[in-house]
This record gives C-alpha cells, structure tokens and sequence, in this order.
C-alpha cells in the first residue's frame, strides 16, 4: 500500500468566506454559486496554486437541506453543473478534479438518512457533475448506508470513487474508532472493499482521530488483499458533538492549528499509510502550500 502523495485541496466554504464572497446560513458555500460565481473559480484557483493536484467541486451544498426542496427541484441541476464547470475552469494541467457528492440529508446526521429520497437527490447532481469531474468524491458521509446510495446512483460508472466518511471526534477512541453512526472503522473499510472504491478516507473530524482510523483501515484493508488508497482531510473545528449539525451556525476554527500544526499531523499520517492528503472546513491554502512543500 505505497503511493506517492497526492494532494486535495482545502475547505471552500471557508475560503470564500475569507475572500469576502456571499456567505450565509443556511445556503453555506452554494449562495456563492448563485449570486457570484467568480468567488469560486477564484477559490479553485487559488488552492491549485498552492499545490493540489485534485480541485473537489463545489457541490457539496447543492441539495435540498441547504437550498430548500423548492430550489433544489428548480435549479440543482444548473447549480451542479455550474459548479463542475467553474472547477474545471480552474483545473490547470495535471489538475484532476473531484465531483463531490455529500451526505445529502445533512451533514453528521445518519439518523436523517431517508432510502426512498436519497437516489433523487443523488441523481441530480450526478446528471450536473458529470460531464466535468475526473473522479468521484463521496465526503463527508456519516454511514455505510450513504456510501452504498452512491455507489448505487453511480451505478456503472467507470470513474474512480473515493468515499471519506467522518468520524465521532468527541473522544478520541484508538483501538474502535467509529463513524458518526457508530460503525466501526473496520466495519466502513471491509464495505467500500465490497463496494470497488478506489480509495477510503477520513474528513470533516479533528486532526487528532485520524491517525487510529488510518491504522484500522490499513489493517483491515490489507486483511482483505486490498490495494485501495487511504487518505485524509481533517477540518480545524473543536470537536463536534453527536447534535451537531451543518446549518446551526459558524463554527470558529482552532488556533493551533496552523500550516506547521497542521503539518505535523499530516506527516504522521503519511507513516500510517495515507497518500492522499488535504484539508477540510478551516483548512485554507496556506495549509495547501506547506504540505506540498513538506510532502512532495
């Protein structure tokens, strides 16, 4: 399980924030899709030239928890569209980018999880991403349950999916470390085994679950005969509790966390086994620009 490093860019709402575009509960980073466009190539640009290699679209509030039902039936598909082709418009050469497909009935919440919707929704923004994306990029999710829905929605897709599931972060458990659903680990990697992943990751949690997790999912994976990658974008939140959710507000990002604390982490994942690595929520290009100095 050896691969050279692969670098993901950082967390866009964040960015767009910092940058001064429309920003707002409960819209997140899609009210930037709607009113100012420009904010997101801009964003793009901006983590491209900090070194990643993979630009993730800018979809991941593109569904109806964060637009509404009425505007997501209305323009999800333009606005997923959009957003493929603003990441593709940034995408310089050898910049692969990365069709995000997030945890559609909000984020940290496995308990919202709904079968008989969640295809729909799915489809929607497959449909608009789908003639921009290299690869695919299932994030955030909180369950197996969400990973098989898209694996499922994809169907026969050839392209590669990466599926990153967050993690209770809370505590920090290094022997069991569990998903928001409280589904271990091991359990997520012999799943996304089944399901032909290309590669399984850890985001959206803090830096400090994350090195357990990739030693679960190393060990696991190898148990089964799998080649598949092993990645990680931690966010720079506190801990989240069980009752978080995406749209209660902002939360302010840690202090230490800095490129330099940052990097520490990031090189102790990379002895555990991940090759892929980036940043989440709070993570921004400056981050970007030292992993890929330390890393390349």
């Amino acid at each position: 399980m050896t691969h050279r490093i692969t670098l993901l860019d950082g967390g866009m709402g964040r960015e767009l924030k910092r940058m001064g575009a429309p920003f707002r509960q409960p819209e997140w980073s899609a009210l930037a899709l709607l009113e100012a466009p420009e904010y997101v190539v801009r964003a793009h640009e901006v983590f491209a030239r900090a070194g990643a290699e993979v630009l993730t679209t800018n979809s991941y509030a593109v569904v109806p928890f964060h637009l509404g039902a009425e505007r997501f039936r209305t323009e999800g598909l333009r606005l997923a569209d959009l957003a493929g082709r603003l990441a593709r418009q940034a995408a310089g050469p050898g910049v692969r980018v990365a069709g995000s497909l997030p945890p559609v009935f909000g984020s940290y919440r496995p308990d919202l999880f709904d079968p008989t919707q969640v295809q729909n929704i799915l489809q929607v923004l497959i449909a608009g991403l789908s003639p921009h994306v290299d690869q695919w990029q299932a994030e955030t999710l909180s369950s197996i349950a969400e990973a098989r829905a898209v694996r499922a929605a994809l169907a026969d897709d050839p392209r590669p999916l990466w599926v990153s599931f967050t993690l209770e972060d809370e505590t920090v458990d290094t022997v069991a470390p569990r998903l928001r659903s409280g589904e271990t680990v091991a359990e997520a990697a012999r799943a996304l085994h089944e399901l032909q992943a290309a590669a399984m990751l850890f985001n959206c949690s803090q830096p400090e679950v994350m090195g357990a997790a990739i030693d679960v999912a190393r060990d696991t994976l190898r148990e089964l005969g799998s080649t598949m990658r092993l990645g990680v974008y931690a966010n720079a939140f506190p801990p989240q509790p069980k009752t978080a959710t995406a749209n209660a507000g902002l939360d302010e990002t840690r202090a230490d966390l800095t490129p330099e604390g940052y990097l520490a982490f990031a090189k102790d994942w990379v002895e555990r086994g991940a090759s892929i690595i980036g940043g989440c929520c709070g993570i921004g290009p400056e981050h970007i620009a030292a992993l890929r100095k330390a890393l390349s």
